[in-house]
């Protein structure tokens, strides 16, 4: 038997995304008192969310999932048994599909969503699509998703590989670009900790130029460089046989990829 219908909303799972998650509802004004989390880890929560480490009593009107995708089945199931059903189920689960989630919950509406990192303080990117949205519940799904950072519809459920690969794990690359120009900017001198902020203060800059000019960021790139001058010199490195392009490429079809496989798993 199912349990009646609940409110407010389940966020199952607390670790890096949804943590992230938590932070941006909170940041942005959503009560926490209207948000339980569900982690065995029993992780800690902004004061007024509650916490629990198993399936609470009653039913959320709006339940999250945002553990690992391996974990999927285990927790569908715990759903199952303790009969809980939900207007609105929203994953994030890499990989993961719609019609997948459709078969293992209970639910009136499924949704897919692939925010990532940033979100936590409001500038992340949230890829979202769901088979079934009309205009209303695309309307209520960007105002969950918006205080997160950029929230946009995809139209082929098919493209979160690419999604994925590009804004879902393109944090990690970008702190591991930031790295490698910090690194670089020590071996050449400059004290290490001194090198980081620089590094973290060059891409921060950077990327708030490029969002507020208008222009690509090719252009950019190239008016930085005078004919003759440092960043030509340096730019002439990347771009031989298009190495930073190749590089960037490969590493996200490598993302994509795995996000490929993670789907043939859930769906077996």
């Amino acid at each position: 038997m199912s349990r009646p219908a609940g409110t407010g909303i389940w966020l199952v799972g607390c670790g890096n995304m949804g943590g992230a998650m938590l932070r941006g509802w909170i940041a942005s004004g959503v009560p926490a008192g209207s948000i339980t989390v569900i982690d065995p880890q029993l992780p800690a929560a902004p004061d007024g969310v509650a916490v629990a480490a198993a399936i609470p009593d009653g039913a959320p009107d709006i339940l999250v999932l945002a553990v690992k995708p391996q974990l999927l089945e285990p927790v569908a199931r715990q759903f199952a048994d303790a009969g809980v059903s939900v207007r609105l189920l929203i994953s994030v689960l890499a990989g993961v599909e719609e019609a997948v989630l459709a078969d293992a919950f209970d639910a009136g509406r499924v949704v897919r969503a692939m925010p990532n990192l940033p979100g936590s303080i409001g500038q992340g990117v949230v890829a979202m699509h769901a088979a079934d949205a009309d205009p209303a519940a695309r309307s209520e799904i960007e105002a969950l998703m918006r205080p997160l950072g950029l929230a946009e519809w995809i139209e082929d459920e098919g493209l979160f590989h690419a999604v994925t690969a590009l804004s879902g794990s393109g944090p990690g690359f970008v702190y591991r670009f930031i790295e490698a120009l910090a690194g670089a900017g020590e071996a050449l001198g400059l004290p290490a900790d001194q090198a980081q902020r620089f590094a973290i203060a060059t891409v921060e800059g950077s990327a708030a130029l490029a969002h507020s000019s208008g222009e690509a960021p090719g252009v950019l790139a190239d008016r930085v460089a005078s004919p003759g001058g440092t960043t030509r010199a340096g730019l002439d490195v990347l771009d031989d046989g298009d190495a930073m392009k190749r590089l960037v490429h490969d590493t996200l079809s490598a993302a994509a990829r795995r996000s490929a496989e993670l789907s043939e798993i859930a769906r077996k």
